[in-house]
């Protein structure tokens, strides 16, 4: 399976930052063993995509609705016609700071699967929640409430994200990620047998190029989902050289 490095910009970046992306997209051409993708602020998506063929533009979020009175929200045909071949749902800071249900990701992912964008489908548990011994069933939850029947590993990614390692330095131990891999893998095999084994699972928290090589080396991680270390290529290329280094 194809390694899939994955840059999430966050609410960062102008125009000039673009500069950073074309850096980004040399790397990648450089390792055509990993995909590379950059999901943008929706403001960028169309300049990104127009100046970076080497890269995957995708977007941060969609809404459900393919239109309607929703002040600031953007559709999937929308940043699909700004150039966007995905989107993020379900990013911890999505269900933390505006409180996403496991409905909501649900909603989104098939909007996006309606209108052709391929989803990077996010789940992680709280501190609270790992401290309790609920990790697992958390991550099981999110992902049964929140797939489509039809989900294909041609168009989702999963991306485990324990949302008290993002943006906090903070990274789990190899057998915590690797135990937490294991369980998404055995319920994505579960809901969607054989198709289950072809979706990549991405991991994402405090993800740089010091600690990429041994979290990609991991069992069932298929790639990762880079926050902060993205928004420059000097951080984010040795990133992109550990998946191509791992990949099989």
């Amino acid at each position: 399976m194809r390694k899939l490095i994955a840059g999430n910009w966050k609410m960062n970046g102008s125009l000039a930052a673009l500069d950073e992306a074309d850096a980004i997209a040399v790397a990648a051409v450089a390792h055509p063993a990993v995909d590379v993708a950059l999901a943008l602020p929706a403001t960028l998506i169309a300049a990104a995509a127009a100046r970076s063929p080497g890269l995957a533009i995708g977007a941060q979020d969609i809404h459900a609705s393919d239109s309607g009175a929703h002040t600031g929200c953007l559709s999937a045909a929308m940043v699909r016609e700004a150039g966007a071949r995905f989107t993020l749902v379900g990013h911890s800071e999505r269900r933390g700071d505006q409180g996403e249900s496991n409905q909501d990701v649900w909603a989104k992912t098939v909007a996006a699967r309606r209108h052709g964008l391929g989803v990077i489908l996010c789940v992680g548990e709280t501190a609270d929640e790992r401290d309790a011994g609920r990790a697992a069933r958390v991550v099981q939850a999110q992902i049964e409430q929140g797939l489509p029947d039809d989900a294909d590993g041609d168009w989702l990614t999963l991306a485990y994200e324990p949302r008290w390692a993002i943006g906090t330095g903070r990274t789990p131990s190899v057998p915590e990620i690797e135990q937490i891999h294991a369980v998404a893998r055995a319920k994505l095999r579960a809901l969607l047998g054989d198709r289950g084994g072809a979706v990549r699972i991405l991991y994402g928290g405090s993800v740089t190029g010091a600690n990429a090589g041994e979290i990609l080396g991991i069992a069932d991680v298929d790639g990762a989902l880079v926050g902060g270390a993205s928004l420059t290529a000097a951080k984010f290329a040795p990133i992109v050289v550990a998946g191509a280094a791992t990949a099989h």
